[in-house]
């Protein structure tokens, strides 16, 4: 049996961030840098051009599986700097399969908490691009 691993794609800090504000400041939170991917080291990917096996992989992740590698859903480490700057666990990562490839492949897509905040990369953590959902 697969072990699933569900990233916590939900906002809830921020939410209650802004609730608190609210109450006790008397304004809204502003989302800060730190939270905003770095334009120099993202990039950005319509979700329509996505290749289709990477939207076969974001399905997986809003259904919650099954993955089909032991190590989808694991803690990714942002080891590479390239992504915005968080806490450990707040990335997970999930292999995009390659058709033709021997093993998992260079593809996969990598979460954040918040929703839709999913970034592609087709060559193992060397580059990101995030993907817009609008388009």
């Amino acid at each position: 049996m697969v072990d699933m691993r569900i990233p916590p794609r939900i906002t809830t800090l921020g939410g209650i961030a802004a609730l608190l504000s609210v109450l006790f400041v008397g304004g809204p939170v502003t989302a800060s840098a730190a939270t905003a991917p770095s334009l120099a080291a993202v990039g950005s990917i319509c979700h329509s051009a996505l290749p289709s096996q990477a939207h076969d992989t974001l399905d997986l992740i809003e259904s919650g599986g099954p993955f089909p590698y032991e190590q989808d859903g694991t803690v990714f480490q942002n080891r590479e700097a390239l992504l915005p700057s968080q806490n450990t666990g707040y990335y997970h990562e999930y292999t995009v399969i390659t058709p033709g490839s021997p093993d998992r492949g260079a593809r996969r897509i990598v979460t954040g908490e918040e929703t839709e905040e999913d970034y592609y990369t087709a060559d193992h953590y060397e580059s990101f691009d995030l993907v817009d959902h609008d388009c």
